[in-house]
């Protein structure tokens, strides 16, 4: 059944025949369905699949981050399809014809904001990661009140842990703790900053992969 929002001449959700309504970023379409294929996929078509699921699942627990902070979200891609349609296109690889990613080439945000210089992350005692990186708070757009985030996956748990604002800019050094499950596995870290009122972000640093100790 349909739902007409704005009378006869006007948008519509749901199904009618044929005929499927919804409302797309604000604007009323109308779309036929789809005829189902008897076709079975072509390997390229089987292969953009298996691709699509490995990013999509991937980047399912950093979404709210990257619905404020990747990209303008401006024109027909929302800031979460700009995210995946990158992802798949720059940072995914074939290993014996299967999808992997290429971690160092992932982006958790992207945006215009000044990002980190010399970042580096060293693990600590007591499942710690050190970050440290130098003052460029008089660069550009930076600014001494910028956020400090931190993003650590784990692919063998298959978790992220997120720190958010765990310095400001000009702080140069935090220390994030991870669970105590996380004890001698290998995590991916990346590091972004944002700014204090967070409508900007930087291209996130990628910080490589670390055994927590």
């Amino acid at each position: 059944m349909a739902r007409i929002t704005k009378g006869i001449l006007g948008g519509f959700s749901g199904k009618v025949g044929t005929i499927v309504g919804a409302n797309w970023r604000g604007q009323d379409i109308i779309r036929s369905t789809p005829k189902p294929s008897s076709r079975p996929p072509s390997e390229k078509q089987l292969l953009q699949q298996m691709k699509f699921k490995l990013v999509i699942g991937f980047l399912q627990p950093v979404k709210n981050i990257q619905t404020k902070y990747f990209g303008s979200g401006s024109g027909s891609k929302s800031r979460v399809n700009m995210a995946v349609s990158y992802t798949i296109n720059e940072a995914v690889q074939l290993v014996a014809d299967v999808p992997e990613l290429i971690y160092n080439k992932v982006l958790i945000t992207k945006g215009d904001l000044a990002g980190f210089q010399n970042v580096t992350a060293v693990p600590q005692a007591g499942n710690m990661l050190k970050l440290t990186w130098e003052d460029n708070s008089a660069q550009r757009n930076a600014s001494v009140t910028d956020k400090a985030n931190a993003v650590c996956y784990c692919k063998e748990l298959g978790t992220f842990e997120i720190f958010e604002s765990v310095a400001d800019r000009t702080a140069l050094t935090a220390d994030i703790t991870l669970p105590t499950y996380y004890s001698g596995k290998d995590v991916q870290v990346w590091a972004f900053f944002n700014d204090e009122k967070e409508k900007l972000a930087c291209n996130s640093s990628y910080l490589g992969v670390f055994t927590v100790i």
